[in-house]
């Protein structure tokens, strides 16, 4: 498997069609964020029940969402868009956050949200172009992360299974995991090598997950059960609907199910738009996927972010429920399956089917997960872990692309700059930063360059 993008396949060349179908799901997105009812941005979502509320201001509200965003939109989605050729969300779906919020009217939310969508498609192409003209290169250096995401991504659930259930089981995944890429390298050259070995970590962490809460009930029922016997009241006997009718977080969980299955039809749109854009093979819904969209490898890329789904479902539909705000890409698993789509008009029905039972199952979800805390937990490490994963690679995969560019004096020019960022209490979030570090690295050798301080490294 070529793990390094041809530089030709990194061209951001986009048919008419796909060109009006990013610039209407950005005015459509900044319509929705507009109204509070979605957003991208997880840590963005819990502050927006205020807005919802009147307790906070739309300025203010603004500002939170930039100060969460800009990071990821500039030293992430901007990058990872021009190394491979792909759209991302951070590219797409956070400045329309922002825009949507912004926006003082709601017929201007939309006007601005399209002009983000045009700056996207008709301005990236020429900045790409223009990067590859200059003595050092460095978006074909950015490709240089393809390897480090790609593998080291595929230990995520060998880090959550760690995390949550202890070293033991955590090395046993971990040599299943090697074994099993092994064997895929050896037997199916032509399939991503991670692909098994991130299905079985996965599959084994939520069998852990489900088992240990299993048990948990039925020591639980014994004890209850050992209780009446003894002639006492458990506290669920004791309390029982009662504490359910005045549990207020019950109350708002309710308010906030029914605010977002009155715009049902509105999040139908939404999801038919995200699912016919993933379908384009334009746009991919992660770091990993990203590459492997780039590369064609679409079944791949729909597994990927199947799995990645699993350690967001808890957190978005727990904070939609509390905030009232859904994310602008639902579950996510509209990604998957835009992906694997023949056409977009089968894109449209599905996309839009999809979002529909996510909305409407949303109380089901919410009361599921609180019956499984354990499953619930593994969703809270699978996200940590993805974030371990993936930091690890982006940073090593920068400073492959800094020796790539400048050999010594690019590895110290952007590993220096990711450093003078930690030590000043990371203006630029630790994601985003190494990324960020490698483009204004590519500036300032070219600037050597012309100085006549700096010959680019030839090969």
């Amino acid at each position: 498997m070529n793990s390094v993008l041809a530089a030709s396949s990194t061209d951001l060349e986009l048919s008419l069609a796909q060109q009006l179908t990013v610039i209407a799901l950005c005015a459509l997105t900044a319509f929705i964020s507009h109204m509070a009812l979605a957003v991208f941005n997880d840590g963005v979502r819990p502050f927006m029940l205020d807005f919802i509320q009147g307790r906070s201001t739309r300025s203010a509200t603004t500002a939170v969402s930039f100060g969460l965003s800009a990071g990821f939109i500039f030293g992430l989605g901007a990058p990872m868009a021009l190394s491979t050729g792909v759209l991302n969300p951070w590219l797409v779906f956070l400045p329309t956050d922002i825009l949507g919020i912004l926006s003082p009217k709601k017929w201007i939310a939309p006007l601005l949200g399209g002009a983000w969508g045009a700056v996207v498609v008709f301005g990236l192409n020429g900045a790409n172009s223009v990067a590859h003209d200059l003595p050092v290169d460095f978006l074909t250096a950015l490709q240089q992360m393809s390897t480090p995401i790609l593998f080291l991504f595929t230990l995520f659930p060998v880090l959550a299974i760690t995390k949550q259930f202890g070293r033991l089981r955590g090395g046993i995944a971990a040599v299943v995991e090697l074994a099993l890429v092994v064997m895929t390298m050896k037997i199916w050259p032509d399939i991503f090598p991670g692909s098994i070995a991130m299905a079985v970590g996965v599959l084994t962490l939520i069998g852990f997950a489900v088992n240990k809460d299993l048990a948990q009930r039925k020591s639980d029922r014994a004890e209850a059960a050992k209780t009446a016997a003894a002639g006492g009241v458990t506290p669920e006997l004791k309390n029982g609907a009662a504490d359910d009718a005045e549990d207020p977080m019950a109350s708002l969980f309710s308010a906030s199910a029914l605010r977002l299955r009155r715009h049902l039809p509105l999040f139908m749109l939404l999801g038919a738009g995200v699912c016919v854009l993933a379908q384009s093979h334009v746009f991919g819904g992660g770091e990993a996927t990203s590459f492997l969209i780039a590369k064609g490898d679409y079944a791949e890329a729909a597994q990927v972010d199947f799995y990645r789904a699993f350690g967001f479902v808890p957190l978005i539909a727990t904070t939609a429920l509390a905030s009232g705000a859904y994310g602008i890409a639902g579950f996510t698993f509209v990604y998957p399956i835009g992906y694997l789509m023949p056409n977009p008009f089968i894109a449209v029905v599905v996309g839009a089917a999809v979002f529909a039972l996510e909305v409407l199952a949303l109380s089901a979800i919410g009361r599921v997960l609180g019956k499984l805390p354990s499953v619930r937990d593994s969703s809270e490490h699978l996200r940590s872990a993805i974030g371990d994963a993936l930091g690890l690679a982006i940073l090593f995969g920068s400073l492959m692309a800094a020796n790539v560019m400048g050999g010594g004096l690019g590895i110290l020019i952007v590993g220096g700059l990711y450093l003078l960022n930690e030590s000043m209490g990371r203006p630029v979030v630790r994601m985003a930063a190494a990324p960020a570090a490698v483009i204004v690295g590519g500036v300032l050798l070219n600037i050597l360059y012309w100085l006549d301080l700096f010959t680019p490294i030839k090969g």
